[in-house]
């Protein structure tokens, strides 16, 4: 908005402008056509043809005054027209995202490409003069300068199929983030650091690209929980629907899924798959999720499982001893348990620092 904004600004004033030049033409046309001798005035002069059919042409001063006039103009309107077209006109109309800018892109090279024509053949240069120039122009293109055409025609393949839009949230490769700007060489993607990266459109013609909002914004959100064994498989499976339920950031459709997913070493893995609206919710439900999935673990008496081990140390002569950890009030490595604290005889008891059992 800020940029049709000004664009509309400077078509204003550019409407001003040529209202006040008309307007001064008015009252000092007959002095103005004095500035009529500049046709008069060549700066080159040729000729075509041969005897009676010899055809001459010259360049004016007024020719040349002309072509800048047109090509100040082409490059005024191309950067006006478009947003003057935005307000008018397609604003009005139901247009799916992208496509409005992707019209007005359009419209900015069509209007400089017209205003160059104009511009040369006011200049007397016509296509049979130009035509061994393209051709030399498409070799070059074709060898030294493929890259950049390449991403040229990317950039019209963008416009027209549209696989990014302006405001989309795409990935690819490492980035993730928003396309800001599309581009005629490279397109701008803002990410989450609000960092502009310009990349060029070859890539994303050429690449794998993810986009998270083309055609559906929905998205889904995969959460892992592991829990000690022993623990109630049936309870886990209710807490977690109720947390997914409780929030209002998980849709009811698709509904949320959770799954025992495996035995792991030390813990049993489950999985609560939920999907949100949009991108910038998934964040947001995750921490939220996980909050309240500690507290309802909390209140039923739910462990969160951590990795366990169990030590065997190995003689020489073939003994073996077990390493366990005892409570914080031992502090000393014995090599028989104390009188009632249990196990077996040969066991090597530690000391612990964490009143758990993670250390075994």
């Amino acid at each position: 908005m800020e940029q049709i904004n000004q664009q509309s600004l400077r078509l204003s004033k550019l409407i001003l402008l040529i209202g006040f030049a008309l307007l001064l033409y008015l009252v000092w046309a007959d002095l103005l056509t004095v500035l009529g001798y500049l046709d008069n005035v060549a700066i080159w002069e040729g000729g075509e043809g041969v005897g009676a059919e010899l055809v001459t042409s010259a360049l004016s001063v007024t020719d040349v005054f002309t072509a800048l006039l047109i090509f100040v103009l082409t490059l005024v309107m191309a950067r006006n027209l478009p947003g003057l077209l935005e307000v008018v006109v397609l604003s009005r109309l139901e247009l799916k995202q992208g496509s409005a800018y992707a019209i007005t892109s359009l419209l900015s090279y069509a209007i400089v490409g017209a205003g160059f024509i104009m511009a040369l053949a006011t200049l007397g240069v016509a296509w049979s003069q130009l035509q061994w120039l393209v051709a030399a122009l498409g070799v070059g293109l074709g060898f030294g300068l493929q890259e950049i055409f390449a991403n040229f025609v990317s950039g019209l393949i963008i416009l027209f199929e549209r696989p990014v839009r302006i405001g989309d949230t795409i990935t690819l490769g490492n980035l993730t983030g928003t396309v800001s700007r599309i581009r005629i060489r490279a397109t701008t993607v803002t990410d989450f650091d609000r960092k502009e990266i310009i990349i060029p459109n070859k890539t994303f013609v050429t690449d794998q690209l993810i986009n998270w909002s083309l055609s559906d914004t929905i998205t889904r959100v995969v959460l892992g929980y592991r829990v000690s064994y022993g623990s109630d498989q049936v309870l886990v499976h209710r807490l977690l629907y109720q947390a997914a339920e409780e929030n209002p950031r998980v849709l009811g459709d698709p509904e949320p899924q959770v799954f025992f997913m495996d035995y792991g070493e030390s813990t049993l893995n489950f999985e609560l798959r939920v999907f949100v609206n949009a991108l910038g919710d998934r964040l947001y439900a995750t921490d939220e999720l996980n909050c309240r999935v500690g507290e309802l673990f909390a209140e039923n008496g739910i462990s969160i499982a951590f990795n366990q081990l169990e030590v065997w140390l190995h003689r020489e002569d073939g003994e073996e001893r077990k390493v366990k950890s005892v409570s914080p009030k031992s502090s000393r490595v014995s090599r028989h348990p104390p009188p009632g604290a249990g196990g077996d005889p040969g066991d090597i008891d530690i000391g612990g620092s964490d009143g758990g059992d993670g250390g075994r």
